[in-house]
């Protein structure tokens, strides 16, 4: 059997079909409809699908099934791009808030008279937060909706940073690390769902919209390292609530409440098949996505991953000035001398945290034309090969300047990780569970940017800071191992 398209002029398309002898069955087929434009001159036109029988995993081999085209409009396009800058703004308050804590830590110990162990608490509260959001994330969408998370999450991330402003006793400020957690873990996860679900640019835009999460990142120390030398430390959190008020309406303004698949109808991305019909029982949904496999490879590979990440961005100052010498006001050598003493604009806990984030920033911005020429797998197992000799450089070799630097690459290659495994997720998880996994991935994946620093923290405390290199080092040899078992997706042209 064999199918041929006819296209007139007027610009519709009828589909014949040679031959009729068929051993399984008569294919099923999607009729063809002409898609009006502003263009005359242009007809955007549905390709016909041919649907077989399906394997018996019940598993598409497509990544996103049915019909691709971009926006056919102008408007469709004017508000694909205005959704997507409004949720890289949401992506870089999720990144200041990862920014914020590294510089206040010495500050918080001071203030509180806590040792490393128990302010890492701090990390503890702020994942528990992000686990919660997972597991409620897809009860939330499929009850409310898409629109409707966002805006709870953007108001639930000013409330912890309303808590936290007014320097509160330390069992307070740990309760509000879990309430800006839960908040912003809503807003990443649905974000990175929706860009996933993208048909046209999905991995480059996933790639920049996380690139802005690092950029967040990276101004974040800019502010708190100023406010940690200042005795109202914790007035830091107002510049983080001003700027993150706004986020609920631009939220509310962009996305109006809607539902996902409404939302992308609206930017020219047809419906598929399971948008609208009938949703299935949450616990339903629940139940297949702990039937896939790699979610859970998937999860276990985040959570190392993003441990390790906030272990360094974390405790890497700690290390650099207890085994370095670094000063409490080393900054830029370009900024000069004042009197004999380095200006006090940067010191060395900001200066690593913006070279770290800087890093991500940059890895996950320049490096998407690289992704995409040597594909994302192999990407992800060269990036870190290429972190770890980093890290051993810095267990190793004994110079500030030198594991600054260290620092600053493994941020340039260990950034563009979280995007790829996103697309990844995208590309392997079948369609109607994608919000939920990468919820899942994301949010239990936090874990490990508690779990680490915790450890790191309680070794730092009985066996001394430098026990942090060895445990990194090793965390990257596992999650290399982790990745490799990771089940290949159907590839993906940009």
């Amino acid at each position: 059997m064999s199918a041929t398209r006819t296209e007139t002029r007027a610009g519709h398309s009828t589909l014949s079909l040679k031959g009729s002898s068929l051993d399984h069955g008569t294919p099923i087929i999607t009729p063809l409809s002409r898609i009006p434009t502003k263009s005359s001159k242009i007809d955007a036109i549905q390709l016909a699908e041919l649907a077989s029988p399906s394997g018996g995993d019940g598993t598409s081999e497509e990544p996103h099934p049915g019909p691709s085209f971009p926006a056919i409009t102008p408007e469709m396009r004017r508000k694909a791009n205005i959704q997507f800058i409004t949720l890289c703004w949401t992506l870089f308050l999720g990144g200041w808030m990862g920014g914020t804590t590294g510089p206040l830590l010495p500050r918080i110990q001071q203030v509180y008279h806590v040792g490393f162990a128990v302010v890492s608490l701090l990390f503890v509260f702020n994942c528990l937060g992000s686990i919660v959001a997972s597991v409620i994330n897809v009860y939330l969408c499929d009850r409310i909706g898409f629109g409707w998370v966002l805006v709870i999450g953007a108001a639930v991330q000013v409330a912890g940073y309303a808590v936290s402003a007014v320097g509160p006793p330390f069992t307070v400020l740990v309760f509000s690390y879990f309430v800006t957690g839960f908040g912003v873990a809503l807003q990443d996860a649905n974000a990175s769902a929706y860009i996933a679900s993208l048909r046209v640019s999905s991995p480059t835009r996933m790639g920049i919209m996380h690139s802005i999460y690092g950029f967040g990142a990276f101004c974040a120390p800019l502010v708190a390292t100023q406010f940690a030398a200042m005795p109202k430390w914790s007035f830091h959190f107002l510049v983080s609530l001003g700027i993150t008020i706004p986020n609920i309406i631009t939220l509310a303004m962009v996305f109006k409440f809607k539902r996902q698949h409404e939302l992308l109808a609206e930017i020219g991305q047809p419906l598929i098949e399971h948008a609208t019909a009938p949703s299935p029982e949450t616990g339903t949904i629940y139940r297949e996505m702990m039937k896939q496999k790699a979610l859970h490879i998937l999860t276990l590979f985040m959570f190392v991953y993003l441990g390790i990440g906030l272990a360094i961005g974390g405790w890497i100052v700690t290390y650099l000035v207890d085994k370095r010498g670094g000063g409490a006001s080393t900054g830029y050598v370009s900024s000069g001398l004042y009197g004999g003493k380095s200006p006090p604009i940067l010191s060395l806990p900001s200066l690593s945290d913006r070279l770290s984030s800087e890093g991500v920033t940059v890895g996950r911005l320049v490096l998407i034309w690289f992704n995409k020429k040597i594909g994302e797998r192999r990407a992800v197992v060269l990036y870190s090969l290429i972190a770890l000799a980093m890290q051993l450089i810095i267990w190793f070799v004994p110079s500030l300047i030198g594991n600054a630097v260290a620092v600053s690459i493994s941020g340039l290659f260990l950034g563009p990780i979280y995007p790829i495994v996103m697309n990844q997720t995208a590309l392997i998880i079948p369609p109607h569970l994608r919000t939920g996994c990468i919820s899942w991935i994301g949010g239990f994946g936090q874990a490990g940017s508690a779990f680490m620093p915790f450890v790191t923290g309680a070794l730092a405390s009985s066996r001394g800071i430098e026990c942090i290199q060895p445990l990194i080092v090793s965390m990257l040899a596992f999650m290399l191992a982790m990745w490799l078992l990771v089940p290949k997706g159907p590839s993906r042209s940009d």
